[in-house]
């Protein structure tokens, strides 16, 4: 990821990409294919669109306890999501600075689950009695790091991830994996010709073998036609449960995005085009499917 700033957001997101690039095979496999064809010359050309995390809503935890981290690094809270049918909301946040990802966060509503689901979830977050973030200096970015990959409750029960992946993967997503990035995003509209364009991408990704979420078709397009999305299928882990038990379940991902000029200004030249000129936000349609991503219906040909 290009950073052009040093700052404590800075710092935090290099920490937390390292840790999901080793969780997530197919970032190495993707980049260095992107070097082989000429994309990039490293890593570090690769813009990065935006970044997700999910969250569960109960006391002391989901939206409001996440987002303190990234408010105080300043970014902005911006357009309202919500996702009746996976019964989930979100928000995302814009950066201070361009080079920055925006942020995308989720959070499920948990009193939405059945009464079963519910006390699982409440048996493993019903411990945590004060918001752990409010515990944090803000402005100790190995903190904040460490933070994101410090378990918040116990390692669950097989049998506990399993209700919850009956009535929302979601839900059993985050009960293993707690508060890993869930996916970074690779800007294809800043990306030489070809390849700036989805059909040519995901073309390329074909070839090298990354399977793509067909949840919705394999693009994503919005309603107004300026941004459109695609995302390979979570890598799987093999996660080890509490009582011994271990099983293959949805890691993170990688997504690709491509944002169209704002039909004012399709003119500008090439050297005058900056993120303000381009379409923002998100899609509820686009993003619904792209959770996906991490389904049993995805995965299981893995």
């Amino acid at each position: 990821m290009k950073f052009t700033t040093d700052s404590v957001m800075t710092k935090i997101l290099d920490e937390l990409f390292e840790i999901y690039a080793k969780r997530v095979p197919d970032v190495k496999k993707i980049t260095n294919a992107m070097i082989e064809r000429g994309m990039v010359s490293d890593q570090n050309e690769i813009i990065n669109d935006h970044i997700a995390f999910r969250t569960l809503g109960v006391p002391n935890l989901g939206i409001t306890s996440f987002e303190k981290i990234f408010l105080a690094n300043g970014y902005k809270r911006m357009d309202f999501y919500h996702f009746d049918a996976k019964k989930l909301d979100a928000y995302w946040y814009s950066p201070p600075t361009e080079d920055l990802p925006r942020i995308f966060i989720s959070e499920l509503k948990v009193e939405k689950l059945s009464s079963r689901a519910q006390n699982v979830v409440k048996f493993y977050t019903d411990s945590i009695v004060y918001d752990p973030v409010d515990n944090l200096n803000l402005g100790d970015y190995k903190a904040v790091a460490k933070y994101f990959q410090t378990p918040l409750w116990n390692l669950p029960l097989l049998s506990d991830y399993e209700l919850l992946l009956s009535e929302s993967e979601y839900a059993a997503w985050v009960i293993y994996n707690r508060y890993y990035l869930n996916h970074y995003t690779i800007s294809v509209h800043d990306l030489p010709n070809p390849y700036n364009k989805l059909e040519s991408f995901n073309d390329f990704l074909n070839d090298i073998g990354i399977k793509l979420n067909t949840s919705g078709g394999v693009i994503k397009t919005s309603k107004d036609q300026l941004l459109r999305q695609s995302s390979s299928v979570a890598n799987t882990i093999r996660a080890n449960f509490s009582n011994g038990n271990t099983k293959k379940i949805a890691g993170s991902y990688v997504e690709f995005a491509e944002r169209s000029l704002l039909p004012e200004f399709r003119n500008l030249k090439s050297d005058k085009l900056k993120r303000e000129h381009r379409r923002e936000g998100f899609e509820t349609a686009n993003a619904d499917l792209i959770f996906e991503s991490t389904f049993t219906s995805q995965i299981k040909n893995q």
